[in-house]
C-alpha cells in the first residue's frame, strides 16, 4: 500500500468496474463493441490482471454513465459554495445541493446607512427556520415586526407573509435560513447529559 492509498484504489478497481457492469447487465463481450476495448483487456481489468489506464477508464466512464471518482470510489471532493447575489444586493450562500427535502442557506445583507423601509413580504408553502449570526435582522411576519439579534432564532409557516432587512446602522446581517416543505419542520434533539437519565 502507498502512502496515498494509490495501490488499494487499483486493487478494487477491477471489482469495481465488473460490478458496474453488472448492474447495468452489460456482458464484456458489449462494453467491448460500445467501448471498443479488447474484450481480452477488459477481462484482465476486471479479474485484477491489468491496470487501466486513463483512455480505457474514460471510456468505461462514459460508457457506464458515471464520474471518475466514482469508478475509483473515491468521494468528489465538495466544492465551495459561490455566493449568489439578488436585485437588492443581498448575498445568499446556497449550503445544501440537493433538490427536495429541507434546504438551508446563508444569507448576508449589507449595511445600511438609515433605517429600511418595511421589507417586502412573501408567502409561500413550507415551513421555515431562520438563526441569526451576526447583527441585528428585522422580521416582518404577517402583522408582527420582530428585531432578531445574533443568537436569536425564529421558526414559523412560510405560508405567513414574512420579509426580512437589516434592522439599521451598525454593519452587516448574517443569518442562516433553513425550510422545507410544509409540514417538514426541523426536529430539535438534546442528548441526555449524564448518564443516569437513559
Amino acid at each position: 500500500m502507498t502512502d496515498d492509498g494509490t495501490a488499494d484504489t487499483l486493487a478494487a478497481m477491477g471489482p469495481r468496474l465488473r460490478a458496474a457492469r453488472e448492474q447495468r447487465g452489460a456482458t464484456l463481450s458489449g462494453v467491448s463493441r460500445a467501448t471498443g476495448i479488447a474484450l481480452s483487456t477488459l477481462s484482465r481489468i476486471e479479474t485484477g490482471r491489468r491496470k487501466p489506464t486513463l483512455e480505457v477508464l474514460l471510456r468505461l466512464a462514459k460508457a457506464y454513465d458515471m464520474s471518475l471518482d466514482e469508478l475509483a470510489g473515491a468521494a468528489p471532493r465538495p466544492r465551495a459554495p459561490v455566493p449568489q447575489r439578488s436585485g437588492d444586493d443581498k448575498a445568499v450562500l446556497p449550503l445544501t445541493r440537493y433538490v427536495g427535502g429541507l434546504h438551508a442557506h446563508k444569507h448576508v445583507l449589507p449595511a445600511v446607512d438609515a433605517p429600511p423601509a418595511r421589507p417586502r413580504q412573501v408567502a409561500h408553502d413550507g415551513h421555515a427556520w431562520l438563526c441569526v449570526l451576526y447583527g441585528r435582522l428585522w422580521l416582518a411576519l404577517g402583522e408582527q415586526d420582530l428585531v432578531l439579534g445574533a443568537g436569536d432564532m425564529a421558526e414559523f409557516d412560510a405560508r405567513t407573509a414574512h420579509g426580512v432587512a437589516n434592522a439599521g446602522p451598525g454593519g452587516p446581517v448574517e443569518y442562516l435560513i433553513m425550510f422545507g416543505p410544509q409540514g417538514e419542520r426541523l426536529r430539535p434533539r438534546t442528548p441526555a447529559l449524564d448518564r443516569g437519565a437513559r
